[in-house]
């Protein structure tokens, strides 16, 4: 389990640590990109959706036994963005070099299966241990 909270801790403050200059870095993304004027909404949306994200896993590096049902979620957020800039670089609608941006998500995709399998026979061996005490009661 300690696996898991460290896991779920790095990456929560990671995120929050990339993500959060964004929303004064706008004019960051237009030196590459078409700047987002037409629809804010969008930048920010996603923006406070990924931040969401962020103190989700925050919450779960709180108690990641209690929690583990979110980590599916967790994995799915991770592995979904990487599976999208995988299809869009098959498209060829995305360099090479901007699929660059998945690495650290594919990271914390994998660390985040392996903590679910982790938490999972951490979750195993209690239950089969408050089992045999509850046998011995009776």
């Amino acid at each position: 389990m300690r696996f898991a909270k460290i896991v779920f801790m790095v990456a929560g403050t990671w995120g929050v640590v990339v993500l959060a200059p964004l929303y004064w870095l706008v004019d960051l993304t237009g030196h590459r990109y078409a700047p987002p004027t037409d629809y804010p909404q969008f930048f920010y949306g996603f923006l406070s959706v990924a931040m969401a994200w962020q103190i989700g896993f925050l919450v779960i590096a709180s108690n990641p036994a209690r929690l583990r049902p979110l980590m599916v979620a967790a994995v799915i957020e991770k592995l979904g963005f990487v599976l999208t800039v995988v299809v869009l670089h098959g498209q060829a609608r995305l360099s090479s070099r901007d699929t660059l941006v998945i690495v650290p998500d594919l990271l914390l995709g994998i660390l985040f299966v392996i903590a679910l399998i982790k938490t999972q026979a951490i979750g195993q061996q209690r239950s089969s241990a408050e089992q045999k005490a509850a046998t011995k009661k009776y």
